[in-house]
């Protein structure tokens, strides 16, 4: 028999290509439709403190770029970009935010393995507890924060990791996902040895509580990296 070859693998797997209701509600957070996601409010107010006239924010793993609302509501002048792994997402963005201001090219389509670059800001909320592990793609982010780095995932005293049937895609579509907890005595000294000071900040949805996401329990808390020496 022949081989059978592409490279299309990850767009097949991608489980965020392969949910009508999450890009209708990424679209309506586009549009400023949907009610600010209290994880992106708090995020903000967590940068504010460091947020100086012309600072950059990069957000990984930006979605339809809905975070430039909670920038702009703020009145935080900081210039905005994003990228995404999922292309339909980023389209989203592309289409409704020029409408707010925000330059078309300012959102890329880029995976995080394949990210290289610098921002005064970083931003990460719920994305590397869906993927792998966190060492690689923390490193890029904590490497291109010349300031800070916010990120919010699924923290606890006890790390797991599990990969599941997704149950909450289209109909016919059957995709695994990673959803794990990161061990804080693991995740806290990694970003600290990249020459950052860390604060845990608890999240303010869950107030400590775990939450149940795709029916599996998240412990979502937010971690404020301020950069202390200069990158490697």
């Amino acid at each position: 028999m022949k081989v059978e070859f592409n490279d299309r693998g990850f767009e097949s797997h991608n489980i965020w290509r392969h949910s009508a209701i999450v890009r209708e509600l990424y679209r309506k957070r586009a549009r400023g439709e949907a009610e600010e996601m209290t994880c992106a409010a708090q995020a903000a107010e967590l940068l504010t403190p460091f947020i100086r006239p012309g600072d950059s924010i990069l957000d990984a793993g930006c979605g339809s770029g809905y975070f430039f609302h909670s920038l702009a509501a703020r009145g935080l002048d900081a210039e905005y970009h994003g990228f995404d792994a999922t292309a339909e997402l980023i389209e989203l963005g592309r289409n409704e935010l020029p409408t707010f201001g925000l330059p078309v090219d300012r959102l890329r389509v880029c995976r995080l393995e394949d990210f290289q670059g610098a921002a005064d800001h970083v931003l990460c909320m719920n994305v590397l507890s869906n993927i792998d592990n966190f060492h690689r793609p923390l490193e890029r982010l904590l490497l291109a924060a010349r300031k800070t780095l916010i990120l919010r995932e699924s923290i606890a005293d006890v790390g797991h990791c599990h990969y599941v049937v997704d149950e909450y895609l289209d109909p016919g579509v059957r995709l695994k996902v990673h959803v794990n907890t990161y061990a804080r005595r693991e995740i806290v000294p990694f970003i600290e040895s990249y020459g950052f000071e860390v604060e845990e900040v608890i999240d303010r949805r869950t107030m400590g509580a775990t939450e149940m996401v795709i029916g599996y329990p998240h412990a979502w808390t937010f971690l404020r990296a301020v950069r202390s020496a200069p990158s490697l």
